[in-house]
């Protein structure tokens, strides 16, 4: 779109060859006319989906409908794709939680028992070390001596 834009000299206005009122007449002119073009089309406020509906009429109707046939086959195999990930997730995410958050909770119990275990046993080696005439447990040749095997749970 061209812009017309009017320099108003004041030089040139005093120099011209013709009268003051042919000037005039003639800004207004050039001013009704950019106005009424300014009006009838702005692309600035031509939304995109104006655009969009005037190329129907350059778009042949086969390859319209050849164009409206590929969006639409588009759309359905990524509506397909969209449900089957979806129930893949979700039969992952469901699965995870029925059987790995028992798992989980389990090992969890069974590391609390094996620590529970290892303090018992430290316990009872401070007890004999207390109890131990020679003051150090664990030198070999003294009396009472237990064997070096340990406490072993049952089921162990």
């Amino acid at each position: 779109m061209v812009k017309v834009e009017e320099i108003r000299d004041k030089e040139y206005r005093s120099s011209s060859p013709y009268g003051s009122s042919e000037y005039s007449s003639s800004s207004d002119s050039v001013a009704s006319t950019s106005s009424s073009l300014s009006a009838a089309s702005s692309p600035e406020q031509e939304t995109l989906g104006e655009r969009l509906a005037a190329l129907v009429d350059i778009v042949p109707p086969t390859t319209r409908q050849s164009i409206k046939s590929k969006v639409s086959n588009a759309a359905s195999i990524a509506k397909r794709v969209g449900k089957i990930g979806g129930n893949i997730i979700w039969v992952v995410t469901t699965s995870a939680l029925l059987v790995g958050l028992p798992l989980a909770l389990a090992l969890e119990d069974e590391a609390k028992i094996v620590q529970q275990e290892k303090e018992m046993l430290a316990q009872q080696q401070g007890a004999q070390g207390m109890l131990s005439p020679y003051g150090q447990p664990g030198q070999p040749g003294q009396p009472g001596q237990s064997s070096s095997s340990g406490l072993v749970p049952p089921g162990f």
